[in-house]
């Protein structure tokens, strides 16, 4: 088989593409990118109580994990948690249909998991009076970092480590966003 070569990191890339990932390892990272996403989906609920597409993109999300979605299926959940994004104007709402759409788009790229884990943190940090941001921030990541299974926790932490500036250095010290 073909070494893949393209500019994303070969160990978030499908074996059967030429990367590293393999089956359970992939899984594992959908399902914690799935639960840094849903610790924190209250905050949108709470906002739009009837938009279910990023509750309904969590449970695709899960089933995938299980093996029971297609990852056609998840790309769909992932546009629609997207676009409850897009519609809302609420801050922390947008955040966290963000971190939903990128855990469930982690089953097409796992690499988007990170980006479930960020953007869950910056919903934190939108929920929060400003000068409480930066702890709020500091403890979702801690969470975050407790739910990581053994088995991937190098991998994730590593990833942090590299992308950290892509990400706003959220991984670190958060700064405040709320004045981007």
């Amino acid at each position: 088989m073909k070494r893949y070569s393209g500019s994303r990191d070969p160990r978030f890339v499908a074996i059967h593409r030429g990367g590293d990932l393999d089956g359970e390892t992939h899984r594992l990272l959908v399902s914690w990118a799935t639960d840094c996403a849903e610790h924190v989906l209250h905050l949108f609920t709470a906002v739009h109580p009837s938009d279910t597409r990023p509750s309904e993109a969590i449970a695709v999300a899960r089933e995938w994990a299980m093996g029971d979605m297609t990852v056609g299926q998840a790309r769909q959940a992932a546009l629609s948690a997207h676009a409850a994004a897009r519609e809302s104007s609420d801050w922390a709402a947008i955040e966290v249909a963000r971190s939903v759409g990128h855990a469930v788009a982690t089953a097409h790229m796992a690499d988007h998991g990170l980006g479930a884990a960020a953007y869950a943190i910056r919903a934190v940090m939108r929920s929060v009076e400003k000068a409480e941001a930066a702890r709020a921030a500091e403890q979702e990541c801690h969470w975050q970092h407790g739910k990581l299974p053994e088995s991937i926790g190098a991998l994730v932490l590593s990833d942090q480590q590299n992308r950290n500036s892509k990400f706003s250095n959220l991984f670190s010290a958060p700064p405040s966003l709320l004045d981007s």
